[in-house]
């Protein structure tokens, strides 16, 4: 009878693939190299594969079982905080809560909510990912982390979208700028290319940009790009330079001499939204700094250009029926609300669930 696959028999093959080497992976496991070796054999007997290529002086995964390895990582890594999160349910005593959000909800709502949460679960301990949007949809599908709350980009239909904030594209530039300081409608054909300088075709921003070139002569033109918002509005804040960006990412706290001005001519909205995974569940931790973290995006006062959705509903799942009619309500809505005051477009309904 062959041998059962076991969590054990995962974690010594997974010891070994990342050390390359059965003495260093015996040593991290505080088990002896023999009992490794048995450990392998008796894990290779049962899936009737040999997992490892010895033909080497550095022990190497086998081609078969290459994708096994990536899969095995994931599965080790959702058994071990489903684990994790079940030692953590006393009363948020312990445990760890991973996340990946925008750049510009980290300073405006996840600082205050960590603040709280901090004083509330001293034992918990919040790691933060920085990570482009771009790449915390994978996060939150390989559970790297709990939770995301950034645009959408590729999209997925293991993944939950539910809109939170959706905030419109202007320029960004300092205050004594023309461009800045003019009094009529601000539109697409009046930016001088020579002084613009985009974010990179790596951001979520750039990405956005770049798919409504053909409408935006702009961007199609050669113009200088940064990599983070922090290296725009440095460049921007030393003068004659402008951006655009969403109304959102501006830190004026950081830089005050720095003012947004949003288009008059239609413009991406982009939505920001919390992704989870489908169908599995918030730990308790988690579900405590998400709630922090939505009580203060509906009582921190809304920039202009910027506007809040309904607080969504976490204990129903969302519906996949309808996306596209939702997106375009979505759109249909921020559109009527571009040019309110901003208590008005603050209180503008947008419906959800989808981007």
């Amino acid at each position: 009878m062959k041998p059962h696959v076991t969590l054990r028999h995962l974690r010594c093959f997974l010891a070994v693939a990342d050390s390359g080497s059965f003495t260093v992976a015996a040593s991290r496991l505080h088990m002896t190299p023999s009992a490794l070796t048995a450990a392998i054999q008796q894990f290779e007997q049962a899936v009737g594969l040999t997992v490892f290529d010895r033909s080497t002086r550095r022990v190497a995964v086998a081609a078969a079982a290459r994708a096994f390895q990536t899969e095995a990582a994931r599965l080790l890594a959702q058994i071990d905080g489903a684990v994790g999160d079940l030692a953590a349910q006393a009363d948020g005593e312990t445990g760890v809560v991973a996340v990946a959000v925008a750049g510009s909800i980290t300073s405006r709502y996840l600082s205050r909510a960590c603040l709280d949460f901090r004083s509330r679960f001293p034992g918990v301990q919040v790691r933060l990912t920085d990570a482009s949007a771009l790449a915390v949809e994978s996060l939150v599908l390989e559970s790297g982390v709990d939770f995301a709350i950034d645009s959408r980009h590729r999209g997925s239909s293991d993944l939950d979208y539910r809109p939170l904030l959706c905030d419109h594209y202007g320029i960004v530039g300092r205050r004594d700028l023309p461009i800045a300081r003019a009094r009529r409608p601000l539109r697409w054909a009046a930016l001088d290319p020579t002084h613009f300088v985009g974010m990179g075709p790596e951001t979520a921003i750039g990405q956005q940009l770049l798919q409504h070139e053909p409408a935006w002569p702009l961007v199609r033109r050669p113009h200088d790009t940064v990599s983070s918002t922090s290296a725009l509005f440095a460049l921007l804040s030393a003068g004659s330079r402008y951006g655009v960006m969403p109304a959102l990412t501006v830190r004026q706290h950081d830089f005050p001499d720095l003012i947004f001005r949003p288009f008059a001519d239609p413009t991406p909205i982009r939505t920001l939204s919390l992704i989870t995974r489908r169908s599995r569940m918030l730990s308790p931790n988690a579900r405590r700094l998400l709630d922090l973290i939505l009580l203060e995006i509906q009582r921190q006062p809304l920039p202009a250009g910027v506007t809040r959705l309904p607080t969504p509903n976490l204990d129903h799942p969302v519906s996949t029926a309808g996306s596209a009619p939702v997106s375009a309500a979505v759109a249909t809505a921020a559109e009527a609300a571009r040019g309110l005051s901003e208590p008005e477009a603050s209180r503008a309904a947008y419906p959800g669930p989808s981007d």
